[in-house]
């Protein structure tokens, strides 16, 4: 969104936003389903009494995020996808029900391998979806959580075809001999800002830890279209006196 300074010519200015329509948003997540998707997170229990995983948090978090985005707009809908090789549906239809997650879930599980991850019929899926959605003058946004450290995503796209926003959610490992997380983190950016329409954030953590992914997932709350440059994003912040170093 634009603002303006008004002076009054006493060299005070009062800065305000143009008036601007914030269109309803179609959310799509794409869940990496890749073995890593497994990893067992520190502390964290699931309800059956078994070290959550990943996708258990994964999961959760997208729970937690749905339920607030309908919170501040009961108008938004959501749809489901997973990552293999390549990306394929889980729930195609765009609700507002949260059952509709309930749903997804019940088929999301991992897989037994990931040589490949191929995020070309992903963005083909969101481009086909976001004309649909400008139709009925909504906005579309993919939320991607990716879990590889050692694959690097590719992809072929029009570098000038910008029809929805992509935010990425980036949960990997340590650097190791067989872990090159840095690499598969900028290809992830190059990824963001290759076909986003909006300001696409890029998120990442090497913790294991279940509450960064949540964190994480309450900034991405945030409209594609009230969105501050990520550089300039002061957050999350520290917690005075802790001793935690944990983002």
């Amino acid at each position: 969104m634009e603002g303006i300074v008004e002076g009054d010519g006493s060299g005070a200015g009062r800065y305000t936003l143009r008036p601007t329509r914030i269109s309803n948003e179609d959310i799509l997540f794409c869940v990496d389903v890749g073995p890593e998707s497994m990893v067992e997170l520190k502390v964290a229990m699931s309800p059956n009494g078994r070290p959550s995983t990943r996708l258990d948090s994964i999961k959760q978090a997208i729970l937690v995020f749905i339920n607030a985005k309908l919170t501040i707009n009961p108008e938004n809908r959501f749809a489901f996808a997973s990552l293999g090789k390549s990306a394929s549906w889980l729930r195609k239809e765009f609700s507002s029900e949260v059952e509709s997650a309930f749903a997804a879930f019940r088929v999301l599980s991992a897989t037994s391998s990931s040589s490949n991850a191929d995020l070309t019929s992903l963005f083909r899926v969101a481009a086909h979806e976001a004309k649909k959605s400008r139709a009925q003058n909504r906005l579309l946004r993919v939320i991607l959580i990716y879990c590889r450290s050692s694959i690097r995503p590719h992809y072929q796209w029009p570098v000038n075809q910008k029809l929805f926003t992509l935010d990425v959610v980036y949960l990997h490992e340590k650097p190791g001999p067989d872990n090159y997380p840095q690499e598969v983190y900028n290809s992830l950016v190059d990824a963001v800002e290759h076909v986003s329409e909006y300001e696409g954030y890029t998120l990442e953590t090497g913790q294991l830890l279940a509450r960064i992914l949540f964190c994480y997932m309450c900034m991405l709350l945030s409209h594609p279209q009230q969105r501050c440059p990520q550089d300039q994003l002061d957050m999350p912040k520290k917690v005075a006196g802790s001793r935690l170093n944990d983002y």
